[in-house]
């Protein structure tokens, strides 16, 4: 990410210093040799910061330990690159979580405007005629019929919701996946029962 440049290696307001540089540095390139005690301390003396940089950017808490928890482990996974002659080890590690935060940001932003894209696209017309169609004109059996032909997650989500009463979000809760997922789901089966109960779009 180029436009994303280091963040400066200061303390913000109210937090922890976060130990001695030199120290921390020196728990830096243990973990880079595999000493989990060594990177279990850096976590310790450097935690608070992380945790406040990534809740600054997300204004999310749940959101912003996700980010720290994903910095640390890249923290981890790439200790053996930390030099401290660029730098010290908590500008470095800032650096990771503020690149993790501004993703968080924009994947979320993304996630809502395809949502509100899916919303306007697929919204209800006041005369909805496949829901009018099926209802004047199709018996139990033949619904359950068609239902019976779809594929077991699209099944699952129709019958959550028009059998459950769920709302959208509720059935992603649920079945344990992304929102846009719970809708495509439920549109695709909607569209595959309108396809094999003849119904005019």
């Amino acid at each position: 990410m180029d436009h994303v440049r280091p963040v400066p290696d200061g303390a913000p307001e109210g937090a922890p210093s976060g130990g001695d540089p030199a120290r921390l540095a020196d728990l830096l390139r243990q973990a880079a040799l595999g000493d989990e005690a060594a990177f279990a301390a850096f976590y310790d003396a450097t935690s608070a910061r992380a945790y406040g940089l990534a809740l600054r950017v997300v204004r999310n808490p749940a959101h912003a330990e996700e980010v720290a928890q994903e910095a640390y482990l890249d923290a981890w996974r790439s200790s053996t690159r930390f030099d401290a002659e660029r730098g010290s080890a908590v500008g470095w590690l800032l650096t990771i979580v503020h690149r993790k935060a501004v993703d968080r940001v924009r994947s979320v932003e993304a996630a809502t405007s395809r949502d509100e894209t899916w919303n306007r696209e697929t919204a209800p017309v006041d005369h909805d005629q496949t829901a009018e169609a099926a209802h004047a004109s199709l018996d139990a059996a033949r619904v359950r019929g068609a239902v019976a032909t779809l594929t077991d997650v699209q099944r699952r989500a129709v019958e959550l919701t028009y059998f459950g009463g769920y709302t959208h979000t509720e059935v992603a809760t649920l079945l344990d996946v992304p929102l846009g997922t719970a809708k495509t789901r439920i549109r695709d089966g909607l569209i595959r029962l309108r396809d094999l109960m003849g119904v005019a779009s």
